[in-house]
Order: C-alpha cells, then structure tokens, then sequence
C-alpha cells in the first residue's frame, strides 16, 4: 500500500498555520530553559507561551517585564522570534534554503505566496532576495541612528545592542521594549520618535508595497501597482487623522501630552499615531488616556497594516476597498473603481468576509472575557483588539489576566497574525462549482 505524506495532503492555510505553531512551540520550550531568565529558573510554560507567541506574531504584549525577567541568552531569544515572526516562517527558511544552496520546491513557492500575500510564484526568489535585503538595510539604518542616542546614556557595547534590539522590534512591529516603562522617557527625543516612526511606517506598509515603490524611484517610467497606491492612501490617511484626534482628545491631560510644549505634544501625537496602527510603542502612559483615545486606538488597531507587512489587524487594502465600495453604491455605480481600475467581485466578497469574520471572532472573545474578569469593559476591549491587530498595546491589565484570558489572548494574537480568511480556509470545505442554480429573490435591508 503506497503511503501518502501526511503534510503534503494538508492546504496551504493549513501548512501556514501548522509552520506557526511548530515555531512557537519551540520557542517556549527555549524560554523554559534555566539560562532565558536571570533567576535561572526559566518561565512556567503559560508565560513562556504567552510571550514567544507574542513575539512570533509580532504583538509586543507581555506578562513579565523582559528587561529584567530575561536574561541576555532569554532577550536573544526573543528577539530572533520577533525577527523570524516579521519576516514570516517561510520567508526566512526559505532564505536558509538559499544560503546552504538548496533547491526550492515549487510547493515551497506557493507556501511563500500565500505567506507574503503576492499574486503569483513567477520571480518569488528574486523577490525573496530583495526582502532580505531591504530588511538588512532599513534595519542598519534605524539600529545606527538609535545607538547615537542611547549613547548619550549608556556604554558603547550596551548602546549598539539596545539599538539593535529596537530597531528589529520596530520593523517587525513587535513593540517589544528593553525600558520598563517603554520610550515614555523619550517623547520629547526627535531622533527615537522619527526613528523608531520610521521603521514602523516601512515596516507596516509590506514587502510588496516597499519593491513597487523601489522600482518607482529607480525606473521613472514605472507605476505603483493598485495595492501599493491603496495602502499608502488609508496609511497615510489613518495616521494623520489619529495624529490630529490623539491630539485634540489629550492636549489638556497632563497625565499623558498636557505639560508637554506644542512641538513635543505633535511629535508625540504623531508617534502614538503611528505606532498604535500595529507596533505598539509608547511615548506615554497608556493607563492615563482619555476614554475617546482609547475609542480611537481600538478602530486604528482593528484596521491595522498593509497586506504582506510585518504587521495584523484587517489591513489598510481591506478597509479602503470597502470605503470605495460603499461609495459606489452612494453613487449608484455599477462596479467599484479604484484609481481608474474596476476591482473584481470576488475581493469585493472577500473584503467583507474578511471584516465579518473578524467583528464576530474579536465580539465574542470580548463577551467571554468581560464575563470572566473584573477589569473595566474598555480595558478588555483595548487588550483583545490590540492582541487581534498584534499591537501590543496594553492599559496594564495583561500580567493580571486569569489562566483563560491569557489563552484566548494567546489564541487572538495567532489569528491577528495569520489573518481571519488564512484560519477560515484552512477549516472551511473546498470550493465548490453549484450543480443547481436557485431562481433569484429580493429580500429588504436597511
């Protein structure tokens, strides 16, 4: 009886999800080790799985305080997690593959499709070679000019390895910090506020949207394809707009912006603006916003990045699609036009499974956890909407969440970074081609 591979059988959602898990499964068994923690106990497995989750799905929430909790070795760890969650599984052993020369199957090409959201397979190694350095690049840049300004307070070895550290985490929009109160010490630093913007910005725009706008610069003749142009329009549009509101909502709070002088208190606005997206950093004490900031951070962090980015949340793509879908039936158009480019039925469909399925996934998990914690119910709502955007943001509630809160913010932070349609394939049936056509009713709504 001829034996059938197990793995090969699987879809490739599946395959994604299976990659995911096999990684943060070995990295929590790493963090249990006696030398990832300075007491040299190592963490229980929950808080073990809790944070290198955390860190492969990129979300920046945590459980302990990693700059004392973790030892140098435990930080190391983290960090190459971070790294290897913002890249993307595939993405980075397909680059290991490279390295040592190996063959890359075409079934390996797709897996890489589908993990990088790119339309096709055709130059996928020439595109994986331009993420890994692009990733070198922007990364350099951003550890350089954070060391210059962390050695104005520490020693040299100690200044390169927190800018390193930052810089990663700051393109992988994994928020991790190795301050315990996060940058809240530098909401007045022009260059960690730029710096660290700056890496986010890049970081959360994708990989696909980085090559368009490479090949713009370098070829003047080229067109920035329409994912491009859509996710830097809502990108730009949802960063200013939050910049302008945080400011509004918190200029007169002096628990957050309020003793700040104007120019600082637009930096800050700024940075919170973008960070809140999907990076999670802060400049100031997230326990002290108003309660319309909060509002404002749950909508930024549910929309969340742009497609084949580092980062979670809907997408930019997504939400934008549906703004000019709603606009064409205002307007009582026939198709969706986008920058003169009619979008096809099947992403309109797509675009609002997308936003029910995640809606229904983020409500219930809120209802659950409003039932079984004490916690304010926008407090619960912040934590499971940043965990779901893999933000990692956080009031201060996460390390006095119970067992099952910290499971099911496990499991958001997984779903954050697959994405809701990645798990809705990979349990749902095959498509199917309908034998029987039904006759067609009209049924009133609105």
């Amino acid at each position: 009886m001829k034996k059938v591979n197990f793995f090969k059988r699987l879809s490739l959602s599946r395959k994604l999800i299976l990659g995911f898990m096999v990684t943060i499964i070995v990295g929590t068994f790493l963090l249990m080790l006696p030398i990832s923690t300075t007491s040299g106990e190592g963490l229980d497995f929950l808080t073990a799985l809790f944070t290198i989750t955390s860190a492969v799905c990129v979300t920046g929430l945590s459980v302990i305080d990693i700059s004392k909790v973790l030892s140098i070795p435990g930080q190391l760890f983290l960090l190459i997690f971070i790294q290897l969650g913002g890249l993307g599984i595939m993405t980075f052993s397909s680059f290991i593959f490279l390295l040592i020369k190996k063959k890359i199957t075409y079934e390996e090409k797709e897996l890489l499709k589908e993990e990088r959201n790119i339309e096709n397979i055709g130059g996928i190694l020439k595109f994986l070679r331009k993420i890994i350095i692009t990733v070198i690049i922007i990364e350099g840049v951003g550890a350089f000019f954070l060391t210059i300004k962390f050695l104005e307070e520490m020693p040299l070895k100690e200044a390169i390895y927190f800018g390193i550290f930052h810089s990663i985490s700051a393109f992988c929009n994994a928020g991790f910090s190795l301050f315990t109160t996060g940058l809240e010490k530098y909401s007045d630093s022009i260059i960690i506020n730029l710096t660290i913007a700056y890496l986010i910005i890049i970081g959360g725009l994708g990989f696909g949207v980085i090559d368009s706008l490479i090949k713009c610069i370098r070829y003047k003749n080229k067109k920035l394809h329409l994912t491009a142009k859509v996710a830097i329009l809502v990108s730009c549009f949802l960063t200013f707009l939050g910049m302008i509101l945080f400011y509004v909502f918190e200029r007169n709070n002096l628990g957050t912006i309020g003793n700040l002088d104007l120019g600082h208190q637009i930096i800050a606005s700024f940075f919170q603006s973008v960070t809140t997206r999907t990076a999670g950093f802060n400049t100031v004490p997230m326990g002290n916003l108003q309660s319309s900031s909060i509002f404002l951070f749950c909508i930024l962090m549910f929309i969340g990045a742009s497609p084949g980015s580092t980062g979670g949340g809907i997408k930019t793509t997504t939400i934008g699609v549906l703004i000019f879908y709603v606009y064409s039936i205002i307007k009582k158009r026939e198709h969706t036009v986008i920058f003169n480019r009619r979008i096809d039925w099947e992403v309109m469909n797509r675009a609002i499974a997308i936003l029910i399925i995640s809606l229904m996934y983020v409500i219930i998990i809120i209802m659950i956890m409003l039932t079984i914690e004490n916690f304010k119910p926008e407090d619960i709502i912040f934590e499971v909407v940043s965990a779901f955007g893999t933000v990692g943001l956080s009031v201060g509630i996460t390390p006095n969440l119970g067992v099952i809160s910290k499971i099911l913010i496990i499991c958001t932070m997984f779903l954050g970074r697959l994405g809701p349609m990645t798990f809705a394939l990979a349990f749902g049936g095959t498509k199917k081609i309908e034998k029987i056509i039904y006759p067609k009713e009209n049924i009133i709504v609105g």
